[in-house]
């Protein structure tokens, strides 16, 4: 992960960082739909239900590490996947969404 989205708060390792991102960029590459960001802390993410495995794992295990994120899901038809950061974060959540292809 850049800059931009490991903060103080992340307790992955450095070297593993590079990994989860190259993670999300496939989730985003296979699986986004559309995206919204709705405010400075919060960003909608529409994703193919096929993916609702990877992005439940990925998103899991990226809060075990980066606890100030929560991710909330819904949808059956189009997978709804809900970021949001307290307001000391926004840019973690900045970061993530430079990495959404346009």
């Amino acid at each position: 992960m850049n800059e931009s989205w490991a903060s103080d708060a992340c307790t992955l390792p450095t070297a593993e960082r590079p990994f989860r991102e190259a993670e999300f960029d496939q989730l985003f590459a296979d699986h986004l739909l559309r995206f919204r960001r709705v405010d400075a802390r919060t960003l909608d993410l529409t994703l193919d239900p096929a993916g609702r495995e990877t992005a439940a794992e990925l998103t899991a295990r990226e809060t075990e590490c980066c606890s100030f994120f929560t991710f909330s899901f819904s949808g059956t038809t189009e997978l709804q996947l809900r970021v949001t950061v307290p307001p000391t974060r926004t840019a973690v959540l900045d970061g993530l969404v430079g990495r959404l292809p346009r």
